[in-house]
């Protein structure tokens, strides 16, 4: 193995030590909660094939690559058939295939082996490499895991890759930040059916209205959830940490700083709230809409920012001509740039308290907190009619619309449109279960473990 990758294999000179040697793995125990994602469990031990991990930077994807190394050390599997190679230090295709087969060449040749290749992305023409190596039978009995924080990675690879995937069912593997139910799960080991009826007034549903207003504030950053439940605050490095990814690399794909500022700040001002592009573009000193929906488009690609698109009911489409609403992937995503955009000593009380104490500001985050756990799992949009409902989510050929209400007293006026569909739910800041005619009201946070 070449010189430059070692630190991160320590597995191949002490593997029983490698768990107290690596320095990912060292940095995870030194926390509070360490996460055990269920993709480590998922990913393949037996099975060749190339396989993808995608995500949003600095959400703990490399972490989670090392557990899953850990693992298969502790089942047995040959150091030297494991190898980890983080590609930011790899310029281009022909370096990529160089590096790939001088370390399959020194790896054992017995069995399995095991080739994990970290933010694939940073490569210039990575796909070249891969698709040649596959086509020549480097891979022929190897796992290939590629993770990258640009989901359209794994779309190309799917379009790029066909027939060499491996036969393995699941392939492409999507880690976002840790949802409610992981979060709860993790700092309160919550016990029972996540579906099961709410007891009235009870302690749990209490709690759980407590950690949901925390989940509002950390997300499911695990760095972010850490140094909540230690400090009680989160630090002006943690939060720069984030926005820094963001601009980085916006500016890696060869975007103007200035405009992601203008762009940032637009998505800021009309948080989840219905806009057309054309009225974004008004704001800002960018010329086209074009420009526009590709900064947008870009952030989206980065696992940053979720577009709502309306729904056309009949059709269970996106209705092309209605206004969109535009929204961070995770409220820790949105703390982190609006403490960028405008810069204090303090964010953690200047901004990010003031925000959950502010009524109006508060169920804009709320409401993207449940679009965007919906969004991980089915296509999300919102209802737009006589009046507004803001989530309808498709599966099994329907959609399934639910009203947010986080307000402390739910005014009929506003309901009309949800109580018009047999199938709509009402979240709301209630701590009891009840119903609007055949609608049924449910404690917002409690809902949200179901999803």
């Amino acid at each position: 193995m070449e010189t430059e990758f070692l630190p991160n294999n320590t597995h191949l000179h002490s593997p029983n030590n490698f768990a107290d040697l690596d320095p990912h793995l060292q940095r995870m125990k030194e926390q509070k909660y360490i996460f055990h994602s269920s993709i480590i469990d998922e990913l393949p031990k037996e099975i060749p094939g190339i396989y993808n991990l995608g995500g949003g930077r600095q959400i703990g994807k490399t972490t989670l690559l090392k557990q899953w190394m850990l693992i298969l050390l502790q089942k047995g599997k040959h150091p030297n058939a494991i190898a980890f190679l983080s590609c930011e230090l790899i310029v281009d295709e022909t370096s990529l295939y160089r590096i790939l087969i001088n370390q399959l060449n020194d790896m054992e040749k017995e069995g399995i082996r095991y080739l994990i290749l970290d933010e694939i992305t940073y490569v210039k023409n990575w796909d070249r490499a891969i698709k040649y190596l596959a086509d020549t039978g480097a891979f022929e009995k190897v796992v290939v895991v590629i993770s990258g924080s640009d989901l359209v990675m794994m779309q190309d690879a799917r379009k790029r890759f066909p027939g060499r995937r491996g036969k393995a069912e699941k392939v492409d593997f999507h880690f976002y930040p840790l949802s409610f139910r992981e979060s709860i799960q993790l700092t309160k080991q919550f016990p029972g059916e996540f579906d099961s009826k709410v007891p009235p007034q009870s302690e749990t549903t209490q709690m759980l209205f407590e950690e949901f207003n925390n989940y509002c504030i950390h997300g499911g950053f695990l760095v972010a959830i850490n140094e909540f439940a230690t400090t009680g605050t989160i630090c002006n490095r943690t939060l720069a940490t984030y926005s820094d990814w963001i601009r980085g690399d916006v500016i890696k794909n060869g975007k103007k700083e200035h405009y992601l500022r203008e762009i940032v700040g637009a998505i800021i001002k009309h948080y989840s709230s219905q806009i057309s592009w054309r009225q974004l573009v008004n704001a800002l000193s960018v010329e086209h809409t074009q420009t526009a929906i590709e900064y947008i488009s870009l952030l989206e690609s980065m696992d940053a920012v979720f577009i709502q698109s309306a729904l056309i009911e009949d059709k269970l489409v996106a209705a092309p001509k209605k206004h969109r609403k535009f929204m961070f992937c995770d409220p820790f995503i949105y703390h982190a740039m609006r403490a960028w955009l405008t810069p204090t000593s303090n964010p953690f009380e200047d901004q990010i308290n003031k925000a959950m104490k502010d009524p109006i500001l508060c169920s804009l985050i709320v409401e993207s907190v449940v679009a965007t756990h919906f969004r991980r799992h089915y296509p999300t949009y919102y209802i737009k009619a006589d009046s507004e409902v803001d989530i309808a989510y498709i599966d099994k050929n329907k959609f399934w619309p639910i009203e947010i209400k986080w307000t402390n007293q739910l005014r009929p006026n506003e309901l009309k449109q949800i109580l018009k569909y047999k199938n709509g739910k009402i979240w709301a800041k209630v701590n009891n279960e009840s119903k609007i005619g055949a609608t049924p009201i449910l404690p917002l946070p409690w809902a949200l473990l179901t999803v």
